[in-house]
């Protein structure tokens, strides 16, 4: 197992797993515990980005609102990680407002302390601390739980190293007429789900994920975890 901490001062995860776990609770892969996911669209090792079964890539990003940083391999919660941009005129603005919801019911369910979520911004030239308050504030993230972090490449190019490159997210910089914005960005939408020990139990795709079924299975990683 990792050492799991957080850079920057987090406290600790409530959680007992101090073990892992080893299999899935169906016969999955080593270091996965839920079953595999039956919407994957192709086998883990053929996809451009982490899936199933696989570790997720290593980065350290700070999070300009906490003005802590965070090491992905020190990381000992249940973790939410998608590629975002705040001025997004459509699907990040969906995935938001859903993962907004996630992070209530895992709050509902008792569970704050043993999950982050790690939107990570591709846009760090626009998406400072002022755009991403802004953008907490008009979604309803709760900052105050402490589980919710906007992670922020330091430049483009770190953006594409860690987006792109490493987790897979495509993206894109394209020319926009509407001089408000600038610029645009096509990209694809995947939010991952990772244990722990820093394995992906689910990449689900699209700005519409289900938000009962995310919370659902984010509960099942902790409870699996707790209980070793």
């Amino acid at each position: 197992m990792r050492r799991r901490a957080l850079l920057g001062g987090i406290a600790a995860a409530t959680t007992g797993a101090t073990a892992g776990c080893t299999a899935a609770l169906d016969g999955g892969p080593e270091g996965v515990v839920l079953d595999p996911q039956e919407d994957q669209i192709a086998d883990s090792e053929d996809l451009a980005y982490p899936a199933y079964g696989e570790p997720l890539p290593a980065f350290e990003l700070r999070d300009p609102i906490a003005g802590i940083t965070i090491d992905s391999e020190a990381i000992e919660r249940t973790a939410i990680v998608a590629g975002v941009f705040t001025f997004c005129p459509a699907e990040c603005g969906v995935l938001f407002r859903r993962l907004v919801r996630v992070q209530r019911r895992v709050a509902d369910a008792g569970l704050t302390d043993e999950t982050l979520f790690l939107p990570i911004t591709f846009d760090p030239e626009r998406d400072d601390e002022a755009a991403l308050r802004d953008n907490a504030e008009s979604v309803g993230v709760d900052l105050d739980a402490g589980n919710w972090h906007y992670l922020r490449p330091e430049t483009p190019e770190r953006a594409k190293t860690v987006v792109e490159d490493r987790l897979g997210i495509g993206f894109e910089r394209t020319t926009e007429s509407d001089r408000l914005r600038g610029y645009d960005f096509t990209h694809i939408v995947l939010t991952l789900l990772v244990n722990p020990d820093g394995v992906v139990e689910r990449a689900y795709r699209g700005e519409t994920i289900d938000r009962d079924r995310v919370a659902g299975d984010i509960e099942a990683v902790v409870e699996a975890f707790d209980g070793e």
